[in-house]
Protein backbone atom coordinates (compact mmCIF):
# COMPACT_ATOMS: atom_id res chain seq x y z
CA UNK A 1 0.00 0.00 0.00
CA UNK A 2 1.24 3.43 -0.72
CA UNK A 3 1.84 5.79 1.38
CA UNK A 4 -0.47 9.28 1.58
CA UNK A 5 1.09 12.61 0.79
CA UNK A 6 -0.54 15.60 1.86
CA UNK A 7 1.42 18.15 1.28
CA UNK A 8 -0.64 19.42 -1.10
CA UNK A 9 -3.74 19.23 0.43
CA UNK A 10 -1.96 21.59 3.21
CA UNK A 11 -0.70 23.93 1.41
CA UNK A 12 -3.45 24.30 -0.66
CA UNK A 13 -5.43 25.03 3.03
CA UNK A 14 -3.18 27.56 4.13
CA UNK A 15 -2.86 29.48 0.93
CA UNK A 16 -6.23 30.13 0.90
CA UNK A 17 -6.49 30.98 4.86
CA UNK A 18 -2.97 33.27 4.07
CA UNK A 19 -5.11 35.19 0.85
CA UNK A 20 -7.77 35.94 2.96
CA UNK A 21 -5.95 37.43 6.13
CA UNK A 22 -4.10 39.53 3.23
CA UNK A 23 -3.62 43.25 5.10
CA UNK A 24 -3.93 42.33 8.52
CA UNK A 25 -1.12 43.88 10.42
CA UNK A 26 2.16 41.63 11.42
CA UNK A 27 2.44 38.23 11.55
CA UNK A 28 -1.15 37.64 11.09
CA UNK A 29 -0.70 38.14 7.55
CA UNK A 30 2.18 36.07 6.89
CA UNK A 31 1.60 33.24 9.92
CA UNK A 32 -0.75 30.63 9.12
CA UNK A 33 -1.50 29.49 13.00
CA UNK A 34 -2.15 33.42 13.55
CA UNK A 35 -3.75 34.25 10.79
CA UNK A 36 -6.11 31.55 10.93
CA UNK A 37 -7.01 32.52 14.52
CA UNK A 38 -7.47 36.25 13.17
CA UNK A 39 -9.50 35.63 10.33
CA UNK A 40 -11.77 33.18 12.40
CA UNK A 41 -12.08 36.19 14.81
CA UNK A 42 -12.57 39.07 11.83
CA UNK A 43 -15.19 36.80 10.45
CA UNK A 44 -16.67 36.51 13.70
CA UNK A 45 -16.97 40.74 14.04
CA UNK A 46 -18.30 40.50 10.50
CA UNK A 47 -21.17 38.26 11.07
CA UNK A 48 -21.83 40.15 14.31
CA UNK A 49 -21.65 43.80 12.77
CA UNK A 50 -23.75 42.52 9.78
CA UNK A 51 -26.33 43.12 12.68
CA UNK A 52 -25.09 45.73 14.65
CA UNK A 53 -24.83 47.84 11.18
CA UNK A 54 -28.85 47.90 10.84
CA UNK A 55 -29.15 48.99 14.52
CA UNK A 56 -26.70 51.91 14.24
CA UNK A 57 -28.81 52.77 10.70
CA UNK A 58 -31.91 52.99 12.32
CA UNK A 59 -30.13 54.88 15.10
CA UNK A 60 -28.89 57.67 12.43
CA UNK A 61 -32.31 58.10 10.55
CA UNK A 62 -34.38 58.95 13.93
CA UNK A 63 -31.69 61.44 14.89
CA UNK A 64 -31.66 62.99 11.29
CA UNK A 65 -35.57 62.93 11.46
CA UNK A 66 -35.72 64.49 14.78
CA UNK A 67 -33.29 67.09 14.01
CA UNK A 68 -35.79 68.07 11.15
CA UNK A 69 -39.09 67.62 13.46
CA UNK A 70 -37.60 70.32 15.50
CA UNK A 71 -36.80 72.82 13.20
CA UNK A 72 -40.33 72.72 13.13
CA UNK A 73 -40.82 73.12 16.40
CA UNK A 74 -42.26 69.62 17.43
CA UNK A 75 -40.42 66.24 18.82
CA UNK A 76 -39.70 62.81 17.54
CA UNK A 77 -41.91 61.00 19.52
CA UNK A 78 -44.86 63.61 18.63
CA UNK A 79 -44.15 63.19 14.84
CA UNK A 80 -44.46 59.48 14.88
CA UNK A 81 -47.57 59.48 16.83
CA UNK A 82 -48.70 62.16 14.67
CA UNK A 83 -47.57 60.11 11.48
CA UNK A 84 -49.46 57.06 12.74
CA UNK A 85 -52.96 58.96 13.46
CA UNK A 86 -52.43 61.12 9.85
CA UNK A 87 -52.50 57.33 8.18
CA UNK A 88 -48.67 58.14 6.75
CA UNK A 89 -47.18 54.73 6.22
CA UNK A 90 -43.63 55.92 5.75
CA UNK A 91 -40.34 53.98 7.55
CA UNK A 92 -37.94 56.09 8.56
CA UNK A 93 -35.13 55.42 6.11
CA UNK A 94 -37.13 57.45 3.67
CA UNK A 95 -38.18 59.97 5.81
CA UNK A 96 -34.64 60.93 6.95
CA UNK A 97 -33.78 61.17 3.17
CA UNK A 98 -36.82 63.41 2.45
CA UNK A 99 -35.66 65.44 5.57
CA UNK A 100 -31.95 65.24 4.40
CA UNK A 101 -32.76 66.18 0.68
CA UNK A 102 -35.94 67.79 0.07
CA UNK A 103 -36.88 70.10 3.19
CA UNK A 104 -40.06 71.46 1.25
CA UNK A 105 -41.50 67.81 1.00
CA UNK A 106 -40.16 67.17 4.24
CA UNK A 107 -41.75 70.73 5.54
CA UNK A 108 -45.41 69.33 3.60
CA UNK A 109 -45.22 65.83 5.63
CA UNK A 110 -44.82 67.54 8.81
CA UNK A 111 -48.25 70.11 8.14
CA UNK A 112 -50.16 66.92 7.62
CA UNK A 113 -48.60 65.68 10.68
CA UNK A 114 -49.96 68.58 12.83
CA UNK A 115 -53.20 68.54 11.48
CA UNK A 116 -53.64 65.02 12.35
CA UNK A 117 -52.71 66.05 15.87
CA UNK A 118 -54.71 69.12 16.32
Amino acid sequence: MARVKRGTTTHARHKKVLEQSKGFVGRSSTNYRIARERLEKSLQYAYRDRRVKKREFRGLWIQRINAAVREHGMNYSMFICGLKKAGIEMDRKVLAAIAYDDAASFAAIVQKVQAALA
